[in-house]
């Protein structure tokens, strides 16, 4: 079964069937502005309802990843293969020293990068991407007792999907105005916190404020105006509701468990919001005339 290949603070792999079952079912491009971990990319996939896709991440060594996998899987498997040889075959208590010293020798691109990322991303502590504000990888080691590093299945149903995908990084706002009439564009972007102790936004440098949330809704009524179905989720916030609601779009709360999350009582379900454009008039009015 085609699943994601890393574990991504705020993946959706819980919430794939409530998005493919809002989703068109037949749409031109999929575009994915905020990549991540890619489960509805992996997930429309999987159901046989992908014909191409333009991916999208602001994070460089996620999307030259995503190439490397495309582009090379065999190569990276070649690399995890040595890494999952020598991380498993010591100690359990010396694993950590190595787990630092390859963290430390970052490749710059390309199946060994691939490798290293995914080797850390199996690794860490908690399976979290999470970088400073100079870039750079910080999680600390996960020290678990036998992780699965390579998974060559996986990787190689992953390139196959990925045969269909352009993968770029640029700004989120760049990545929408790729879509067309009669495309299907998802919008997972990093969520309003909840409150002052939940913001995670760390998956780049970049911080993602209210600003940018004031940016991605009129970027949302772009693409609705030109008549690009889109469906986005965030959180369960006010800002987000006043942002959306009145505008014809349908808001709905659905509960979604955590993944990932430091205490175990905060992976309980918690409210978020689907919001979709699909009942707007343009949207409607595109997907009746457009080739798909």
């Amino acid at each position: 079964m085609t699943a994601p290949i890393v574990k991504w603070a705020g993946g959706k792999g819980k919430l794939v069937p409530a998005i493919l079952a809002r989703a068109p079912q037949v749409f031109g491009t999929f575009h994915e502005p905020f990549l991540g971990g890619g489960a509805v990319f992996f997930g429309l996939c999987r159901e046989g309802r992908l014909h191409r896709a333009c991916l999208n991440d602001l994070n460089p060594d996620l999307v030259d990843t995503y190439r490397a996998v495309r582009d090379a899987p065999n190569l990276i498997i070649e690399e995890l293969q040595q890494l999952s040889n020598c991380y498993l075959s010591r100690p359990h208590e010396d694993r950590a020293a190595l787990y630092y010293q390859v963290r430390a020798a970052k490749p710059h691109v390309g199946p060994a990068l691939a490798a290293w990322l995914l080797f850390l991303n199996k690794t860490c502590y908690n399976g979290l991407f999470r970088v400073n504000r100079r870039g750079e990888f910080n999680v600390p080691h996960g020290d678990y007792v036998n992780p699965r590093i390579l998974d060559r299945d996986a990787l190689l149903r992953a390139s196959r999907c990925l045969q269909r995908a352009e993968i770029v990084s640029e700004d989120f706002g760049d990545a929408c105005k790729r879509a067309q009439p009669g495309d299907f564009v998802y919008l997972d972007p990093p969520y309003q916190p909840l409150t002052s102790t939940a913001n995670f936004t760390s998956y780049t440098s970049v911080e993602f404020g209210e600003d940018e949330q004031i940016r991605l809704r009129d970027e949302f009524e772009a693409l609705t105006t030109r008549g690009a179905a889109a469906i986005l989720s965030n959180s369960s916030h006010r800002l987000i509701s006043d942002l959306y609601e009145g505008r014809g779009y349908s808001v709905e709360e659905v509960f979604m468990a955590r993944a990932i999350n430091s205490a175990g009582q905060g992976r309980s379900p918690v409210p978020e919001l689907l919001i979709s454009n699909l009942s707007r008039p343009e949207v409607i009015q595109a997907f009746s005339s457009s080739p798909k």
